[in-house]
């Protein structure tokens, strides 16, 4: 069903990153992937009622994703090597426009900042790629940084977006503390510990010793708190959250994972984790980026099993703990992961049941279409406005409220 009007739609001027300089001269261009029905647009089937309701939530509601990355990939996923070297990033403003989104974690790609290194997470490729994103950024007016709590609430009113800076892991302030001061001076609000590869703060989840969060790590998690920057274990390991978890005097967030207890793989989290987390007041975002929130009962990544994720959380800790961090971009998910299979360390926290593998995962391809899907698969369900409301963008901004700076 395709609406007439959509919904939540931003005030977007047609602004194109980096249209202030010049192309072949200060840049090199390359073809981008199509921000918006790259692949057949999908829309989760629901009565004309019901679509209604669904308009009226994006509409009215604060709707946030807890974890995407909105740069826009080349069409030819094998020229992403030189694409990123040039250390300079698109970002998909006419996609973003139409999401339904007021509020996105943006977590940029820096661990696959390659201006200096082949391995990624190097503090200068960091700091290089943040501050050419906000540049471009300062060059429009829908996107707005999302530094204090009030700049999460005046997106929606403006018809703008608010992006909150965010990083995966910390890997790349190594041991110096006082880099996460630098880190947020330029605006990152959310951090995670590790990146699948243990660092100075502990291990990631593809270690297969997982020593618990370091010293090191502690010090870093205090000085999070302090600072107000959201603590992310996504992609730690088991242990090394559960320590960020004791060690943090503030919630903790899981940005986008899954339950291991539905699909037996590293990249999703186990029970004891996922209970600990929101036993501190945590939110546990679910994922969608392709070949992860599969289940036995759908083992062909979509919506279905993303969803069976979101209710399996919801009866494990709560409605009040559980959000949505669907993890995905502008261009061809899958061959992107093909590429950085071992960059990013995929087929080594991906191990597990088989599973058919995907294209793309319909319905939540991309940061354009992800929202109004699952929110017509939640009215569709029978879920109450006020749940919709706490798993859209409600429980997000509570952590918010309760882990930054006032």
């Amino acid at each position: 069903m395709k609406t007439q009007k959509v919904a939540n739609a931003k005030k977007y001027d047609g602004y194109k990153s980096f249209q202030y300089l010049e192309e072949g001269v200060d840049y090199q261009p390359y073809k981008l992937a199509k921000e918006i029905e790259r692949v057949p647009a999908y829309h989760y089937e629901v009565s004309e009622e019901q679509e209604e309701e669904v308009r009226k939530i994006l509409d009215e509601e604060n709707i946030a994703s807890m974890h995407e990355h909105t740069f826009i990939c080349p069409e030819d996923v094998s020229q992403i090597f030189e694409f990123r070297r040039q250390g300079r990033d698109w970002t998909g403003y006419e996609g973003v426009s139409v999401s339904g989104m007021d509020v996105i974690f943006e977590n940029f790609m820096d661990g696959t900042a390659m201006i200096t290194s082949q391995a990624g997470w190097k503090w200068s490729d960091v700091i290089h790629d943040l501050g050419i994103r906000f540049s471009d950024i300062a060059h429009q007016d829908m996107v707005i940084k999302a530094e204090r709590i009030s700049d999460l609430y005046r997106a929606k009113k403006e018809g703008k977006v608010a992006f909150v800076a965010s990083l995966e892991a910390s890997t790349m302030i190594e041991n110096e503390l006082d880099r996460l001061d630098v880190l947020y001076g330029f605006g990152v609000r959310c951090m995670g510990i590790a990146y699948s590869e243990a660092n100075q703060l502990g291990a990631g989840l593809r270690e297969p010793n997982d020593g618990g969060l370091t010293v090191f790590g502690k010090q870093a998690v205090a000085r999070m708190n302090k600072l107000g920057i959201t603590i992310d274990v996504s992609h730690s390991g088991d242990q090394t959250a559960l320590d960020t978890i004791e060690t943090s005097t503030k919630p903790i967030s899981m940005t986008h994972v899954g339950a291991r207890s539905l699909w037996n793989t590293n990249r999703m989290k186990p029970d004891h984790v996922i209970k600990a987390c929101a036993e501190k007041g945590g939110v546990i975002a679910v994922e969608a980026a392709p070949h992860t929130t599969i289940t036995a009962n759908h083992p062909k990544h979509n919506i279905e099993s993303f969803m069976e994720h979101f209710e399996y959380l919801v009866d494990l800790v709560g409605i009040d703990h559980v959000a949505f961090g669907t993890d995905t971009l502008f261009g061809d998910h899958v061959a992107l992961h093909n590429v950085f299979s071992r960059q990013l360390s995929i087929a080594s926290s991906h191990k597990g049941p088989s599973f058919e593998k995907v294209d793309y995962v319909k319905g939540l391809e991309n940061p354009s279409e992800v929202f109004p899907n699952i929110v017509r698969w939640l009215v569709k369900h029978g879920y109450s406005r006020e749940d919709v409301r706490k798993v859209v963008g409600g429980n997000i901004f509570r952590i918010c409220e309760e882990t930054w700076a006032k």
